[in-house]
């Protein structure tokens, strides 16, 4: 009950600055301030568990930009490669799930690799269970646990083990 008092407390607060600094208030200035203090209402507390994983070294900030990078470039390759899937009939599709397997051991780290997975084109994390992630693979290469791991995930893999631990 008190984590909801102070999400509320946090809701009413941001939307009293939010119109303490917006002049003239119109009604689509209302609608921002209320849907911005829903969201920083609803988003985890500090001190939570998911904020227990994060730390701000050197070291895992500058591994954080790099991972970007490597998610930017896969997101752009695969694009690519379902346009050109898509324009070209020719071009073989081999839909399927396929297991992988992981080495985080980070809740966080487990969740942000599937997520970037599900948002590069051609993939998609349908499960999570234990170190196996099961994903829908819009052409299989390989059924082969080892080398669909290798495929899809240890590019992101390696970066996030520095960042999550």
């Amino acid at each position: 009950m008190r984590r909801n008092w102070y999400r509320i407390v946090l809701a009413i607060s941001v939307v009293v600055l939010w119109l303490l600094l917006t002049r003239p208030v119109t009604g689509q200035e209302l609608t921002a301030g209320l849907i911005l203090a829903l969201i920083l209402a609803l988003s985890p507390l500090p001190g939570s568990k998911v904020y227990g994983e994060i730390s701000l070294v050197p070291k895992k900030i500058l591994a954080s930009f790099v991972y970007l990078i490597i998610f930017l470039a896969a997101v752009f390759k695969s694009n690519i490669d379902v346009a050109l899937r898509v324009l070209s009939p020719r071009l073989p599709i081999n839909p399927g799930i396929v297991r992988v397997k992981t080495r985080l051991r980070s809740a966080l780290g487990r969740m942000v690799l599937a997520n970037s997975i599900t948002l590069t084109p051609g993939t998609i994390t349908v499960d999570i269970r234990d170190d196996d992630l099961f994903i829908h693979w819009i052409n299989i290469q390989s059924t082969d646990v080892q080398e669909s791991t290798q495929k899809i995930v240890s590019d992101f893999e390696r970066h996030l083990e520095v960042i999550f631990g």
